[in-house]
């Protein structure tokens, strides 16, 4: 990267069917940043995998240059959504190769670190994606170390697994860049306040608005142990507490019990299984934790007023 009294060359380079939530949080910081500086700090353009402009999953079309003709950049950030395999061609990956050289710093949001590490662009480097994908994303790439994480910073590259995970990214490379006061500033024009931190591990439940700090970290280890649930004595064992306290606080902070959020947890990982992905039912049973085929349709049938079958069957 350049010294702070340069301008940031950035490409961004933009996949068709890209989140546009997504592709807002890697280019608003920016501007935000030019803004609050009073100066340019990044001056960014456009780019796309061929010669033609992108759709993102709103209907917006995003123009760019072809990147195979873009020559070089300080930053080059990655934002792509869905249909990643069919658009990560060789060709592509031969010019991400090419403009990631050792001083310019690459980063991908939401889909963009499976398409940086298709190039091998991540191999030996911490990393992280979508938590919907971690697991897959583990398997397919196992030189890279993956992490479950919001971002991942490591050496020149960096990673996040979102459109809110990327917001806190950017404005942790502003803050490295440019100061934590302009950090601070442009977060403020975002109205955000939330915990920046990147080792914080991504949540499937969404908000964490109303947790308290002990039923986020409970809520952590449900996460990590939905395969095989942990009983209430146990996981308050686990996190200190006796089974009464963290009763209370789940009853106080979330109006249900820990065995309840622990069902919610376990029943929304299943019909993410379900709806878009082509598991089997009896698997998708086990790896959220029920004992048999019968107890897991209750259980779904209950949640979501129908079988997973037919459930499947409407997303098809």
């Amino acid at each position: 990267m350049p010294k702070s009294a340069e301008i940031i060359r950035t490409v961004v380079l933009v996949l068709e069917q890209t989140n546009t939530l997504s592709f807002a949080a890697a280019v608003d910081p920016m501007r935000a940043a030019n803004r609050q500086a009073g100066r340019a700090l990044f001056d960014w353009r456009f780019a796309t995998p061929g010669a033609s402009d992108v759709s993102l999953t709103s209907g917006l079309v995003v123009p760019g240059a072809a990147l195979q003709r873009i020559v070089a950049c300080d930053l080059l950030l990655v934002v792509a959504g869905f249909d990643l395999e069919a658009q990560t061609t060789p060709a592509l990956c031969a010019s991400l190769r090419r403009l990631a050289r050792p001083e310019t710093l690459v980063a991908g949001i939401d889909g963009g670190p499976w398409v940086l590490a298709r190039a091998g662009i991540l191999d030996q480097h911490d990393a992280t994606t979508h938590w919907e994908d971690l697991e897959t994303f583990a398997t397919t790439f196992p030189e890279v170390r993956v992490r479950n994480a919001r971002f991942v910073t490591s050496g020149q590259r960096m990673t996040s697994g979102g459109a809110a995970p990327a917001i806190e990214m950017m404005l942790d490379l502003i803050d490295r860049r440019f100061g934590a006061r302009l950090a601070a500033r442009v977060a403020g024009s975002f109205i955000y306040d939330g915990d920046a931190r990147p080792a914080r591990p991504q949540s499937r439940a969404g908000s964490r608005l109303r947790h308290s700090p002990l039923t986020a970290r409970a809520q952590e280890v449900m996460e990590a142990r939905l395969e095989d649930p942990l009983s209430l004595a146990a996981l308050a064992q686990r996190l200190g507490v006796s089974p009464r306290a963290l009763q209370m606080q789940f009853r106080s902070r979330l109006g249900c019990t820990p065995r309840a959020h622990y069902l919610s947890l376990r029943l929304a990982e299943a019909d993410r299984l379900v709806t878009q992905t082509a598991t089997p039912l009896q698997d998708i049973a086990l790896r959220t934790g029920f004992a048999s085929q019968s107890s897991f349709a209750r259980a779904y049938g209950r949640r979501f007023g129908q079988s997973a079958r037919a459930r499947r069957a409407a997303f098809q």
